[in-house]
């Protein structure tokens, strides 16, 4: 029996798709589930990032809005498939 060992990424990825099941009949749900994952992470940087935790959030940010392509490349390398959203 093979196992199905998942990244990190790809467990919060799965985690999504059981959200977007949840919530799939309401309005805007894919967005209120991405805010309520913006949420808990924004926490979670805040909890553990240090006093610049702002920072690597900007960082972040930035990419996703200036350089999609290398976004796209962080996203990628933290999946152990090649399997896109």
């Amino acid at each position: 029996m093979s196992e199905n060992i998942q990244t990190p990424m790809e467990q919060v990825e799965q985690l999504c798709e059981e959200l977007r099941a949840h919530y799939q009949h309401g309005d805007e749900s894919e967005l209120r589930i991405a805010a309520k994952l913006m949420l808990v992470a924004l926490n979670q940087f805040q909890q553990w990032g240090g006093p610049d935790w702002k920072n690597l959030v900007e960082e972040y940010v930035d990419l996703a809005l200036n350089d999609q392509d290398k976004f796209e490349r962080i996203l990628q390398s933290n999946r152990s498939g090649s399997r896109k959203y």
